[in-house]
């Protein structure tokens, strides 16, 4: 399931920075705009401590985590929606994404240069929001312009709801509102307007690129980020995009845990911050476990147990039978697939079951 999260931001904001520190890729980073022309892609491992339980139990030959892509995309400029700077490309590549992570400045450092001349999180943000909206507004007057004869003088019904739902989008992208605080039943979305891609009804995440000094606490900055946006039902992350690159450059995990103790953290930013885009991208997890593998698998939340199965093989799927559901506390609590049978703690479902996450899941089919 290639799902992808892009990073997106002005120039010099640490983006490939926290890239890096995300995939390990070798994404180039460096004080001035543009630096990241292609879009870099990196398949970023999903931290999950229910894995290495279920392995600890299992001991099986190969534990395979289920894993989330994340696109580093060139940083955009004011004017971007009429092709300044590398706008149109910028836009052509978050178009192609399904969530994003908006990565702010929340830090002075004289020496890092700002693209508009001062550290000012929430007129950045509102800079990247009023090209996205742009955009989107154009896209949604060409499809208007396609639909409102139709929807005005034919008994075209489906084009008249269309056009009913265009205006909603195009009243709020007017008012510099994004297209996701459109109040819109998701089923009349997906039936009348579902290749439209506005670029604002992609979910959000805010992530605030602070100092050290600033980690745990946040500072004015993420605090003016905050009041900005809470009215965006929008996750806002602190994260230091430098401390991460430290973090990273040390080899051990031990060495690790130390260094987050000794800044007071529990947990890496940027596992923090995996875990977030997966929820961002509504994903949820189920295992199969057993002396061979222990692995997880990544699927959309309401997917149905034969949905599920396809995920592992498209045969699964066509040939679905049952599936045998074991809830993970109870594998967990009861150590291994044969007690939680004789406790009567496997359930057997069939088609209509809608997949929890955690399940640790046995699929029988026939092809």
């Amino acid at each position: 399931m290639a799902l992808q999260c892009g990073i997106v931001g002005l120039p010099n904001v640490g983006k490939s920075t926290l890239f890096n520190c995300l995939s390990n890729a070798k994404a180039q980073s460096a004080n001035f705009p543009f630096c990241t022309i292609e879009p870099n892609v990196g398949v970023i491992t999903v931290p999950d401590e229910r894995l290495n339980n279920l392995a600890e139990i299992d001991k099986p030959k190969r534990v395979i985590p289920t894993t989330v892509e994340i696109v580093d995309i060139a940083g955009l400029v004011k004017g971007a929606s009429k092709g300044e700077g590398l706008g149109n490309k910028f836009l052509a590549n978050i178009r192609e994404t399904d969530a994003i992570i908006h990565v702010l400045r929340c830090f002075d450092d004289d020496n890092i240069t700002h693209v508009d001349g001062s550290v000012d999180p929430v007129r950045d943000k509102e800079i990247i929001d009023t090209e996205l909206q742009l955009k989107d507004l154009e896209t949604v007057e060409s499809r208007i312009a396609k639909v409102e004869k139709m929807a005005k003088t034919g008994n075209d019904k489906k084009a008249a709801k269309t056009f009913e739902l265009l205006q909603k989008y195009r009243e709020a992208l007017m008012q510099g509102q994004s297209a996701r605080v459109v109040n819109m039943e998701p089923l009349a979305k997906k039936e009348y307007l579902s290749d439209l891609f506005l670029l604002t009804y992609k979910p959000i995440m805010y992530v605030c690129n602070v100092d050290e000094a600033s980690v745990k606490t946040g500072n004015k900055y993420t605090q003016a980020l905050h009041d900005a946006v809470k009215t965006e039902n929008a996750e806002v992350l602190i994260i230091g995009a430098g401390i991460e690159s430290d973090i990273a450059e040390l080899e051990s995990y031990d060495e690790r845990q130390m260094f987050l103790e000794d800044l007071g953290l529990e947990e890496a930013g940027v596992a923090k911050l995996i875990k977030s885009a997966y929820r961002l991208l509504n994903l949820k997890t189920y295992f199969t476990t057993g002396p061979d593998e222990t692995r997880a698998w990544t699927f959309r939340e309401g997917m149905k147990a034969p949905q599920c199965a396809g995920i592992i093989h498209t045969d699964f799927e066509k040939g679905f039978i049952r599936a045998e559901v074991i809830k993970y506390t109870d594998y967990t609590t009861l150590g291994s697939e044969s007690a939680c049978r004789d406790a009567g703690k496997i359930a057997i479902e069939g088609k209509e079951y809608v997949v929890q996450d955690g399940d640790i899941m046995h699929f029988r089919f026939n092809v």
